[in-house]
């Protein structure tokens, strides 16, 4: 496990079948994806602990993700099994810039599978684990 962007975060984990992207993908306001072409489209990332296998474009997503955790409408936290600069630029752009540390982490693929959507876990500087 490799932690991109530390802090400690709880919540919902909401899994996803594809890659996501940010930029066009994730109204920054509300945390709703809008890609009507991804599976989980209308489903909201907001206060969730979001999981995806690696990200996917746009190096404007960024901003988006900062915007969602300045405004509280983003992820909880990511965990993925690639890394993606996007993401962890977006957020560590939000803890210098906003003082909101939304945690990013790096698991191998037999971690990542342990875990479902609904699932309520918890992560801090001892890794991930499910309360």
């Amino acid at each position: 496990m490799i932690f991109l962007v530390n802090g400690k975060a709880n919540g919902e984990v909401l899994k996803l079948d594809e890659p996501l992207s940010f930029w066009g993908g994730v109204d920054p306001q509300t945390g709703e994806i809008t890609d009507l072409r991804h599976p989980q489209g209308g489903m909201s990332v907001k206060g969730k602990i979001l999981m995806m296998p690696f990200g996917r474009g746009s190096s404007s997503g960024s901003s988006v993700i900062a915007e969602g955790i300045r405004s509280g409408s983003g992820p909880a936290g990511i965990i993925m099994m690639e890394a993606d600069e996007i993401i962890a630029l977006g957020a560590i752009a939000a803890d210098e810039i906003y003082g909101k540390a939304m945690p990013l982490i790096v698991v191998e693929k037999t971690e990542y599978e342990t875990y479902s959507t609904g699932d309520q876990i918890a992560i801090s500087d001892d890794g991930i684990t499910l309360i």
